[in-house]
């Protein structure tokens, strides 16, 4: 008998939808009986395990995850992973699948700690969550080791063989990426800004990681004459004060060609440069939200590097039910590609709608 067979491969199969499947399965609902018959043949052909689900229902058996995410109503980028994360939950939910939000604060090391603690008391079948502090990570990835919890990490990576799968960005690459993007313009002699609008850089491994792709690009390639600044503000929400910020950087290198953002916060500076000094200074940033996407259109951005913060939240429940319910293997590592989006394609992103993930 063939080994982990999904409901998805029976429906490509057999011409039909997942919940056509689902409904034969579990015999509920309208199902023509010429597209049943056809869907139980499949079935046979494929060697379909249906009773590892059917036997899982029959014992009332449930599956408790635990998500540990940052709020999503203080930061808009962490709304798109937690839409995921939503979508995926209504999916598995008739599979005896439940999930508890626990969010902490997003930039503070001891809120992500603190609420991490809380949910190590409590005992869940998995955990998923974004370990954006590299103590705080590798102290929730030891306790999850110790508890023998299957965990999944989204966003952000933590080498750790122990962890079931990580799902997201690789964020060396996507600071190689956007160094290539900035270095496209022919210029003898270059200055780049990498500016963190952040207060955690320094314990932030996917920021530190986006930095060194960033300054290995010129080293790998052999780039001559480029100066890299690297810089950190925190209090990028205060117009005023990144203004100033800003025009010291700018006096102090008239000749800047362009700022890397390592965050989506782009939208916060280029509001306060004037459309002189934009027109001189590239600038490449990250995430497809409402803000940048304005910033875009008014040609204030030139490039936002799309990391699929959606499919992070959907993929990670999604693997977390394959490993658990269905007993199937997943992969260790699924890096999710690194769109390249400007003004002139941005709208097929708008346009198309999130996938409808099978599985």
């Amino acid at each position: 008998m063939k080994k982990n067979v999904r409901i998805k491969d029976v429906a490509e199969k057999a011409s039909v939808s997942t919940g056509t499947v689902d409904r034969v399965i579990h015999n509920r609902g309208r199902v023509k009986p010429e597209v049943k018959e056809k869907v139980l043949k499949v079935m046979k052909e494929l060697g379909f395990e249906r009773n590892l689900i059917a036997s899982a229902l029959a014992k009332n058996q449930s599956f408790r995850f635990g998500i540990l995410i940052p709020n999503p109503k203080i930061d808009p980028y962490w709304e798109l992973p937690f839409n995921g994360i939503q979508k995926a939950a209504n999916k598995v939910k008739h599979y005896g699948v439940i999930l508890e939000m626990h969010h902490f604060e997003l930039e503070k090391a001891t809120s992500f700690f603190k609420t991490a603690k809380k949910m190590m008391k409590v005992k869940y079948d998995a955990i998923l969550f974004p370990p954006l502090f590299l103590k705080e990570g590798r102290w929730l990835l030891e306790e999850c080791k110790k508890k023998k919890i299957p965990n999944v990490m989204i966003n952000t990576n933590i080498e750790n063989l122990e962890s079931l799968c990580y799902i997201g960005q690789d964020s060396y690459q996507s600071g190689v990426l956007a160094a290539r993007l900035l270095n496209a313009e022919k210029k003898e002699k270059k200055t780049f800004l990498i500016l963190n609008l952040t207060t955690v850089s320094i314990n932030a491994v996917h920021l530190i990681e986006k930095t060194n792709g960033f300054k290995d690009y010129f080293k790998d390639n052999k780039i001559e004459n480029v100066k890299i600044l690297i810089e950190e503000f925190e209090a990028f929400e205060n117009k005023r004060k990144l203004k100033n910020f800003l025009k010291k950087i700018l006096k102090q290198h008239p000749n800047l060609s362009g700022i890397f953002f390592t965050n989506s916060r782009a939208h916060y500076a280029v509001e306060c440069l004037d459309d002189e000094i934009l027109s001189k200074i590239k600038i490449a940033g990250f995430d497809l939200i409402e803000q940048n996407i304005k910033k875009l259109h008014e040609g204030k951005i030139d490039y936002l590097i799309n990391q699929n913060p959606f499919e992070q939240g959907y993929l990670g429940i999604s693997h977390l039910y394959q490993h658990l319910v269905l007993k199937e293997e997943i992969p260790r590592i699924l890096h999710l590609p690194l769109d390249i989006v400007v003004k002139e394609n941005v709208k097929y992103y708008l346009e198309r709608k999130q996938h409808n993930y099978l599985f």
